[in-house]
């Protein structure tokens, strides 16, 4: 869905100039002012250690899953990573009788560590800048839309020349300063990884959506997972019981020094995107075309899902982590706005582009090429119809969608046809039972409530053809008309072949619906991606316009899930008039369990766990400056969605920390970072390793980590 991958994946807009505690830098080239910074704020190792040779900090941090970040820890191959982000890990392997999410899962030999299917690691090998290879190919004298296809086809025929002489290496290019520069990244995937340690979700999801985006914050949001590899070359293999533990070149050294405030935090991670180059009626269109149409129908979604997931354990099991996912961006999408609007970005970032517009006219530079009127007007060309799908996306698409609405979809999906491909009436798709994902009563009212919503919020123009039907035949009544979808309709029927060039097939009421959706989102996509390039070029010409402006400044890139380093300094900040502190206790927590113990869900824990951490003596544990058994702490590093699981590493490249989160005032550093407010929050490593050694009585994993 081309508007779908609109967000403009930017970084670096900065109304100020860039601070010890902003920036997402690669790590091949990073600045020497950088460095030098770093040094002044107490990062003791050499240049090279972050990037080059086997024993380069890089080495040791993984991206997890396509999704978040993660970090070896032991000689043989066990990820730290956060529990959220092992969350669908964990659920799959959950069962009503083994329910893994609500116990916990320790694995006491190498035996029992569980298998994940579709699950990845990567570690990246290398990375260049080949802008200007790509620039000899003619990169730049093909139109927009052509540019992305272009740079696939470079890029899939560096693929096979990498496979070629390595199979388990794979390459992308991607676009950095909103397409002004491309680098070129190898990786080297590793597909069996093995559920080791997870705790509670009480644990490690405590506090859940009413502690989300917040500090102070008590979770001890940690999971273990190891990497196999193959018995004989070492390297990476698919799944098999004769896989053995990885032994990487490298990994990260566990400390039990702690911090002070001051104290230098680095996070070495892949953050998701930024947008930070991104112009105010860019950010215009995020605020009121994307993130609110977001908030609300994921809200209505939500509400409903969480009813049936506390009525049925059966029905949580199948939900949480579709629900982790959603409350997540939902809050998120708030956050933003409000942020937006308190610090008044929109105005903030039109006074810089009034800036850059003086010094244009007085340079000459990109003059007839950026346009800002020319850019005002594409944006509000294409609001109305960017608003309508991102409210279709979120009711409908195919990520967000009930069971039946995702085989509509996929039933017009010829990828899933079976059968002889020579005789036409013998082709056939076919609907695994997959009633372990899903609960019928669920999905059907969460489609009914968000089908009605969605009406209510656009134009009559994007509703599709289906809205005729609900009326007609069944009086408005959504309920009604998807209790008969699912009865009727044959894509609900696990396991029976449906011949797609049959009648039957197109008459097929189901099939139908699936139809009508598609026939809308190609509308919608049209209308919607009318004026994608026009706005495309245009916001690359500002982002150049701004590095040229400010050549003489080191200018970090846009985050696009590709590896970055972060750095900063462990500290508080003033919330609400007053100093925030800068970690959590033992005492924080217990004092929340007892709310739970009241009624407040988010903060209920077992009772075991309320032992633990009233004890008196933490031991090793104990931060040796405080007295205190710390749990989470805060730095102002920069990170945004994909940083999640990032390791956090002191001045001697030592794990401390995972990131976690980030706080409220936070949000809206996907397209602005403030130095004064925007914080990290951390889990403390030495949390993580009480929690397994008391609750888990893991010492083997404990004596591999060996922590100091």
């Amino acid at each position: 869905m081309k508007k779908l991958l609109l967000l403009l994946f930017i970084s670096n807009f900065s109304l100020l100039t860039a601070q010890a505690d902003e920036g997402m830098w690669t790590l091949y080239n990073l600045p020497n002012a950088v460095y030098e910074t770093m040094k002044q704020e107490n990062y003791e190792l050499p240049y090279g250690a972050l990037y080059q040779g086997e024993d380069a900090i890089k080495n040791c941090v993984i991206n997890f899953g396509g999704y978040c970040s993660g970090v070896v820890v032991s000689p043989n191959g066990l990820v730290f990573t956060n529990h959220h982000c092992g969350f669908e890990a964990i659920r799959s392997h959950s069962t009503v009788e083994h329910d893994y999410m609500l116990n916990g899962f320790v694995s006491n030999s190498y035996e029992e560590e569980l298998p994940n299917k579709d699950l990845f690691v990567s570690f990246m090998i290398e990375q260049k800048d080949i802008t200007a290879y790509l620039d000899s190919l003619g990169l730049n004298k093909i139109t927009e839309g052509k540019r992305s296809h272009f740079v696939d086809s470079i890029e899939n025929v560096m693929l096979k020349e990498i496979e070629a002489k390595d199979s388990t290496l794979r390459v992308e290019i991607k676009p950095y300063y909103e397409g002004n520069a491309y680098y070129l990244t190898t990786y080297r995937d590793y597909k069996d990884v093995r559920l080791v340690f997870a705790l509670p979700k009480s644990m490690g999801k405590f506090g859940g959506e009413t502690d989300n985006w917040m500090w102070p914050r008590q979770t001890c949001d940690f999971s273990v997972f190891r990497i196999y590899v193959d018995p004989k070359t070492g390297g990476p293999a698919e799944y098999s019981k004769d896989n053995v533990p990885m032994k990487p070149k490298k990994w990260a050294p566990v400390s039990l020094q702690g911090y002070v405030p001051g104290s230098f935090s680095m996070t070495i991670g892949y953050p998701g995107s930024t947008s930070r180059y991104l112009s105010s009626y860019g950010i215009k269109e995020r605020r009121d075309a994307e993130n609110e149409p977001r908030y609300k129908t994921r809200e209505v979604k939500q509400n409903i899902m969480i009813r049936h997931m506390r009525a049925d354990k059966a029905v949580r099991i199948k939900y949480d982590s579709k629900y982790a996912q959603s409350s997540n961006y939902w809050k998120n999408s708030i956050g933003m706005n409000k942020c937006i609007d308190s610090i008044g970005l929109i105005q903030q970032k039109a006074a810089y582009e009034e800036k850059i517009r003086q010094w244009q006219d007085s340079t000459g530079f990109l003059k007839g090429k950026l346009d800002f009127k020319l850019l005002e007007r594409f944006y509000a060309k294409e609001f109305n119809a960017i608003k309508a799908l991102t409210y279709f996306s979120e009711t409908f698409g195919r990520r967000s969608a009930d069971e039946l609405t995702r085989r509509a979809y996929r039933a017009h999906n010829g990828s899933i046809v079976k059968g002889d491909s020579s005789k036409q009436k013998k082709q056939y798709i076919e609907f695994e039972d997959n009633s372990d994902q899903w609960d019928e009563a669920t999905d059907k009212e969460i489609m009914a409530a968000a089908m009605k919503f969605y009406r209510e919020q656009v134009e009559e123009k994007y509703l599709p053809d289906f809205y005729q039907i609900v009326d007609r035949d069944f009086g408005g009544d959504y309920q009604k008309y998807i209790d008969y979808l699912y009865k009727k309709s044959q894509l609900m029927k696990n396991g029976k072949k449906i011949y797609i060039n049959k009648k039957s097939f197109r008459k097929d009421p189901g099939v139908a619906y699936g139809e009508s959706l598609n026939n809308l989102l190609f509308s919608l996509m049209d209308e919607a991606t009318e004026v994608y390039d026009s706005i495309a070029i245009q916001e690359r010409y500002l982002c150049a316009a701004k590095l040229r402006m400010e050549e003489d400044m080191p200018n970090y890139s846009d985050a696009n899930f590709t590896m970055r380093l972060s750095y900063g300094q462990v500290g508080e900040y003033l919330l609400g008039g007053k100093p925030s502190g800068y970690y959590t206790t033992a005492e924080s927590i217990v004092e929340k369990m007892k709310q739970g113990e009241a009624g407040i869900i988010d903060y209920e824990a077992e009772p075991v766990m309320k032992e633990l951490l009233s004890v008196k003596d933490f031991g090793k544990y104990t931060d040796k400056t405080t007295g205190k058994m710390h749990l989470c702490f805060l730095s102002n590093n920069d990170i945004t969605g994909g940083n999640s699981g990032s390791p956090m590493f002191n001045g001697k490249g030592e794990l401390i920390g995972l990131a976690f989160d980030g706080n409220w005032d936070s949000l809206s550093s996907d397209i602005f970072f403030d130095r004064q407010l925007a914080r990290c929050i951390g889990v403390d490593i030495r949390y993580v390793l009480y929690m397994m050694e008391s609750w888990g009585k893991a010492d083997r994993l404990l004596k591999e980590i060996n922590a100091q």
